[in-house]
This record gives C-alpha cells, structure tokens and sequence, in this order.
C-alpha cells in the first residue's frame, strides 16, 4: 500500500444497478384498503386507470382536467406500513419539468411528513417515460400524498400519473 491510501471495506458485485421491485411482497390492493382523493380528473383519463394492472409506455393513466399543481391523497381505511412506492409517469406531448413530492401522514391527515422530493424531465419525442422505485419503509400510515406540479417553469401543464403501487 502506497503512504496516504487507507484501508476502505468494499464488495464487487456482478449487479450494482438500483434494486428493482420486489415480487416476493405483494402489492397492496390499493382501491379496496383506500379512498382516492384527487384535485381534478379527465373524464377519459380517471385515477382507476392508475390501478389498472397497466404499466409501461402507452399503458392507460390518470390525468388532471385542469393545468397547474395538483394533490392526489391515499385516504387508508387503517393504518398501513409501507415498504415500497413504484410510480410510472409518462409524458409524450409536452416538454417540461415535472416536480413531484410525496409525504405520510401518521395522524389522520392532520399533518404529513416530506419522504422525497424527484423532478423529471421530459423531451418528447426522446424522453417521455419514467418509472421510479422508492424504498418507504414508514409504519402507522393514515394517509399517503402525492403532491405534483407539472411544469416547474409555471407553463400550464397537465399532471398525469400510469401507474402507482405501494408493497
């Protein structure tokens, strides 16, 4: 060892990629467990589409009727421990920077608890899709909320959701 290097603890692994959904938890029926509160909905694009099964570029989705921020809130019939949040997103007609925050509540919805905060950003027609994998971990959950504003610049845009699944 040269003078200055230090001894580091380390692992070589043949996937070192981010970990992908766990299928040995079975993700939670989310329509029967939970009410769905949403700002606004598409009358061809309703939040069942979110929950439809669909995944991946093209599948069906959820889209807001109105441009601008919007809120979409898992009301859970009891308190659920999350341990996975997988969420599809596409967007093939406009460009922009999405920001999204996704927070618990423990209370009822009296108050909620910032997990993360992503921005995507879409080119169409290149990037249009995203999937993203969060590990939650969080016990005693009354109410999860998914907090979108669709175009970080403030152009009117319309949030949209593929899929949501929580394990």
């Amino acid at each position: 060892m040269q003078s200055g290097q230090r001894d580091i603890r380390k692992r070589i692994v043949q996937d070192a990629y981010p970990p992908k959904v766990d299928t040995s938890i079975s993700a939670l029926d989310i329509p029967a467990m939970a009410t769905v509160i949403i700002t606004s909905e598409e009358p061809t694009y309703p939040v069942e589409l979110i929950f439809d099964g669909q995944r991946g570029p093209g599948a069906s989705r959820w889209r807001a009727a109105t441009p601008g921020r919007q809120s979409l809130i898992l009301d859970f019939d009891k308190p659920q421990t999350l341990h996975q949040l997988v969420l599809d997103i596409e967007e093939p007609e406009v460009s922009r920077t999405q920001v999204l925050w996704v927070s618990v509540s423990s209370d009822g919805g009296h108050s909620y608890r910032e997990l993360l905060r992503q921005e995507y950003n879409f080119s169409p027609p290149g990037t249009t899709y995203e999937r993203e994998t969060w590990t939650l971990d969080t016990p005693h959950v009354t109410h999860l909320a998914i907090v979108i504003e669709p175009d970080k610049g403030g152009r009117p845009a319309h949030a949209s959701v593929t899929s949501l699944m929580l394990t």
